[in-house]
Protein backbone atom coordinates (compact mmCIF):
# COMPACT_ATOMS: atom_id res chain seq x y z
CA UNK A 1 0.00 0.00 0.00
CA UNK A 2 1.61 3.48 -0.90
CA UNK A 3 1.60 6.30 1.57
CA UNK A 4 0.85 9.68 0.99
CA UNK A 5 3.84 12.78 1.77
CA UNK A 6 1.34 13.32 4.83
CA UNK A 7 0.86 9.12 5.76
CA UNK A 8 -2.68 9.03 3.92
CA UNK A 9 -2.72 5.60 2.38
CA UNK A 10 -2.85 6.99 -1.41
CA UNK A 11 -6.06 5.02 -2.55
CA UNK A 12 -8.11 7.56 0.21
CA UNK A 13 -6.42 10.42 -1.54
CA UNK A 14 -7.41 9.77 -4.55
CA UNK A 15 -10.57 9.85 -3.57
CA UNK A 16 -10.54 13.07 -2.47
CA UNK A 17 -10.36 13.81 -6.01
CA UNK A 18 -13.30 12.02 -6.95
CA UNK A 19 -17.05 13.76 -7.44
CA UNK A 20 -18.67 13.54 -4.33
CA UNK A 21 -22.57 11.95 -4.46
CA UNK A 22 -24.23 14.78 -2.59
CA UNK A 23 -27.37 12.82 -1.32
CA UNK A 24 -24.45 10.83 1.10
CA UNK A 25 -22.06 13.43 1.82
CA UNK A 26 -22.02 17.51 2.24
CA UNK A 27 -25.70 17.54 2.91
CA UNK A 28 -27.57 20.72 3.11
CA UNK A 29 -30.23 18.85 5.92
CA UNK A 30 -29.40 16.98 8.82
CA UNK A 31 -31.76 14.56 10.59
CA UNK A 32 -32.82 15.32 14.10
CA UNK A 33 -33.47 12.57 16.97
CA UNK A 34 -36.31 13.69 19.55
CA UNK A 35 -37.83 11.45 22.35
CA UNK A 36 -41.25 12.06 23.00
CA UNK A 37 -44.13 10.27 24.42
CA UNK A 38 -45.70 7.44 21.91
CA UNK A 39 -49.17 9.41 22.82
CA UNK A 40 -48.11 12.55 21.73
CA UNK A 41 -46.20 11.39 18.57
CA UNK A 42 -49.55 9.18 17.34
CA UNK A 43 -51.77 12.18 18.63
CA UNK A 44 -49.68 14.47 16.54
CA UNK A 45 -49.55 12.34 13.27
CA UNK A 46 -53.69 12.28 13.35
CA UNK A 47 -53.77 16.00 13.58
CA UNK A 48 -50.88 16.29 10.92
CA UNK A 49 -52.75 14.01 9.02
CA UNK A 50 -56.27 15.98 8.97
CA UNK A 51 -54.22 18.98 8.14
CA UNK A 52 -52.36 17.43 4.69
CA UNK A 53 -49.36 16.97 6.29
CA UNK A 54 -46.52 15.58 8.31
CA UNK A 55 -45.45 16.12 12.14
CA UNK A 56 -41.63 16.23 10.29
CA UNK A 57 -42.80 19.29 8.07
CA UNK A 58 -44.58 20.63 10.65
CA UNK A 59 -41.78 20.41 13.08
CA UNK A 60 -39.94 21.94 9.98
CA UNK A 61 -41.98 24.71 9.68
CA UNK A 62 -41.25 25.72 13.37
CA UNK A 63 -38.16 25.44 13.74
CA UNK A 64 -37.84 27.72 10.84
CA UNK A 65 -39.88 30.23 12.26
CA UNK A 66 -38.66 30.00 15.50
CA UNK A 67 -34.46 30.51 13.67
CA UNK A 68 -36.00 33.36 12.18
CA UNK A 69 -37.61 35.03 15.16
CA UNK A 70 -34.78 37.13 15.43
CA UNK A 71 -34.43 38.03 12.49
CA UNK A 72 -37.93 39.19 11.88
CA UNK A 73 -37.70 41.36 14.92
CA UNK A 74 -35.06 43.24 14.30
CA UNK A 75 -36.10 43.69 10.40
CA UNK A 76 -39.98 45.19 12.47
CA UNK A 77 -37.27 47.71 14.25
CA UNK A 78 -35.27 48.99 11.25
CA UNK A 79 -38.74 49.45 9.43
CA UNK A 80 -40.16 51.04 12.73
CA UNK A 81 -36.83 53.32 13.17
CA UNK A 82 -36.85 54.23 9.30
CA UNK A 83 -40.89 55.18 9.21
CA UNK A 84 -39.67 57.83 12.59
CA UNK A 85 -36.93 59.23 10.55
CA UNK A 86 -38.81 59.71 7.49
CA UNK A 87 -41.60 61.19 9.64
CA UNK A 88 -42.40 65.18 8.93
CA UNK A 89 -44.33 64.98 11.74
CA UNK A 90 -42.93 67.73 14.78
CA UNK A 91 -44.14 68.92 18.06
CA UNK A 92 -43.52 72.33 17.37
CA UNK A 93 -43.21 74.62 20.61
CA UNK A 94 -45.36 72.78 22.47
CA UNK A 95 -44.43 72.15 26.01
CA UNK A 96 -46.35 69.89 28.57
CA UNK A 97 -45.81 69.19 32.21
CA UNK A 98 -46.57 65.96 33.47
CA UNK A 99 -49.57 67.22 35.36
CA UNK A 100 -50.66 68.67 31.87
CA UNK A 101 -50.50 65.06 30.50
CA UNK A 102 -52.07 63.10 32.94
CA UNK A 103 -55.33 65.69 34.53
CA UNK A 104 -58.75 64.27 33.42
CA UNK A 105 -61.76 66.31 33.53
CA UNK A 106 -64.36 64.50 35.42
CA UNK A 107 -67.33 66.48 34.33
CA UNK A 108 -68.65 68.47 31.49
CA UNK A 109 -67.39 72.04 33.01
CA UNK A 110 -64.04 70.54 32.94
CA UNK A 111 -63.86 70.76 28.85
Amino acid sequence: MAFSAAGVPSSLTSMESQPRNPCYTDSAVANLTITIDDELLRQARIRALDQGTSVNALLRDYLTAFAGAGDAQARALDDLLAVAAASTSRRGSATWSRDDLHSRGVGPDDA
